[in-house]
């Protein structure tokens, strides 16, 4: 319920703090006294829109708390709380919404900042205010939908509903994109096996560019090198005259002492000519003046830069990642095509586990639909629409999240086969339908604190009594707040509100509401049966009505 609500700054509200009861509490006013700006106030706790334009004149921002109190065994609203770390206070709720001039706002629960879309979803559970609007809203097909759902307790099935939906859609979406990726490879896949099919056999291996150039090189100035090589050769065979010029200077040490070093030396120097000689000689010997080989090398390097300029690559190394690219892209059609069988599986499994949920809401909705349309009727012709026919139909229709079926609610005030509630009920008669269904719905479902704004807009006499008496009832189980401008509603309950303008010292207009004692109630409800002059007729009237 709740228990109590401050305003601040809001339209023409200045400063307002009050407190509600459990059980029928009835606002009345003057047309444009305020009763929509309190409304619209509250709607902001509930996560509507906000809107800069809302705040006074002079102010800077505007704010709006309410305490809510909910039943502290309430498991699945305390674990909404709980995801985002709000202190759960044993059920109370104070919520607070602050906005600023640029339209803006702040949203706190129990003074723990949170995100709009949490008072959206608290609200669900703990208000549902009815506005002059939504009675047009019972002509839609979603809205007639959820109320069928909403009777027969289907709120698990059409949860499981959304979730195999969801799963079909998703596999699906996945099939056709796996689908459309095969087309795309089987369709380049002979292009694919022949560009492997060419790399492949050119045994591609890294590094061999590089080798096949140098050996080129080689082969290219072969010639040169044997006839430079041999002249080397020819310069340094002199290892006999070194041989003996050693044996001269040992000789003359007996004579000249470091000529011993200088033999010692030359030896050295010998034994290294001769080795670079032998090196020489072998590699004069190792150089081929084969022109087949010069062909064969230029033939491949001539084939090596061909696949690079085809493929756009830099190097041999390049080719050999584009040649297993190919390579992956022809085991991908492969590997799709078991990757495909998979999904087929996975895709008649959600085929078959949404047909099931969906046909199982669908029994939940034709066994309950005749159940609500007799509730219903009973309620109507309680409401004085003694000839009224309610009936609920559920129809095919295409199949999306909430199943294959569509509701639509068929309605007669006269008796005759009755048609689309849409194409025929009046103003009233939707008021005292939509009436019938939220007092249905307290009944079954426990729905949280009710706010009806002028649902009794086009009735009167003694069907706005009933409508009152059918309110009042629905007081006894929950909180419901009245906002009217009926008497024969307004004496229905025990607190009583009145919504009034006034000019403060400045000379500017403010709403303010306040609980009335029992004297002023019969004046309140005198002045909804008169008007401005209150006639004695309208308070002996007034004291009847609320006797």
């Amino acid at each position: 319920m709740l228990r109590s609500l401050h305003i601040e700054n809001y339209v023409l509200i200045d400063s307002l703090d009050i407190e509600f009861p459990e059980g029928l509490v009835i606002i009345t006013g003057q047309t444009g006294a305020g009763k929509s700006i309190l409304l619209g106030a509250l709607s902001l706790l509930t996560g509507a829109k906000a809107d800069a334009g809302t705040i006074a004149d002079g102010a800077q921002s505007c704010v709006v708390e309410g305490e809510f109190v909910v039943d502290a065994d309430n498991s699945a609203l305390r674990s909404l709380l709980e995801e985002s770390e709000v202190d759960w206070n044993s059920g109370s709720l104070l919520i607070r919404r602050v906005v600023n001039a640029t339209g803006r706002s702040r949203s706190f629960i129990n003074d723990s900042p949170v995100q709009l879309q949490l008072l959206s979803q608290l609200s669900r559970q703990l208000v549902d205010i009815h506005s002059q609007h939504q009675s047009l809203a019972l002509t839609k097909s979603s809205f007639q939908l959820a109320l069928l759902d909403n009777f027969a307790g289907n709120a698990n099935l059409r949860r499981d509903c959304q979730a195999a939906w969801s799963h079909l859609q998703e596999v699906s979406k996945d099939l056709e994109s796996l689908r459309s990726r095969i087309r795309s490879l089987v369709a380049e896949k002979d292009y694919n096996q022949a560009q492997w099919d060419q790399l492949d056999k050119a045994r591609l291996r890294a590094g061999e560019l590089e080798e096949l150039e140098a050996e080129q090189k080689i082969l290219e100035g072969a010639g040169q090198i044997k006839e430079n090589l041999s002249l080397v050769e020819q310069a340094l065979d002199c290892t006999e005259r070194l041989r003996e010029a050693r044996k001269l200077l040992e000789k003359t040490a007996a004579f000249i002492p470091a000529a011993d070093l200088l033999a010692s030396r030359l030896e050295s120097s010998r034994l290294e000519i001769e080795d670079i000689l032998e090196d020489v000689s072998a590699r004069n010997a190792s150089i081929d003046l084969s022109p087949e080989r010069l062909e064969q090398l230029e033939d491949r390097i001539s084939l090596l830069y061909q696949l690079m300029r085809k493929h756009d690559a830099r190097s041999v190394e390049d080719l050999i990642v584009i040649r297993d690219r190919f390579a992956e892209a022809l085991f991908d059609s492969s590997a799709l095509e078991l990757q495909e069988d998979k999904l087929v599986k996975e895709l008649a499994a959600a085929e078959k586990s949404y047909s099931e949920v969906s046909d199982n809401l669908h029994r939940s909705r034709v066994e309950a639909a005749p159940r609500l349309a007799a509730e219903i009727q009973q309620s109507l012709r309680f409401l004085e629409l003694d000839r009224a026919v309610f009936e609920v139909a559920v129809q095919d229709c295409e199949r999306g999240a909430l199943g294959a079926d569509s509701v639509c609610f068929l309605f007669s005030s006269t008796g005759s086969s009755p048609v689309d509630l849409s194409k025929c009920a009046s103003g009233g008669e939707l008021s005292r339908i939509m009436l019938c269904l939220k007092e249905m719905m307290a009944r079954y479902v426990g729905m949280p604190t009710m706010i009806f704004d002028e649902i009794d807009t086009g009735v009167s006499g003694s069907v706005a009594d009933k409508m009152g008496r059918m309110i009042c009832t629905m007081g006894e189980h929950m909180q419901v707040f009245a906002i009217t401008h009926l008497p024969q509603v307004a004496a229905k309950g025990r607190a009583h509100y009145l919504v009034s303008k006034s000019e403060d010292h400045s000379g500017r207009v403010v709403s303010s509401i306040r609980l009335l004692d029992s004297e002023s109630r019969i004046r309140e409800i005198a002045r909804l049966l008169s008007g401005e002059v209150i006639t004695p007729a309208a308070l002996a009237n007034a004291r009847e009505l609320l006797g």
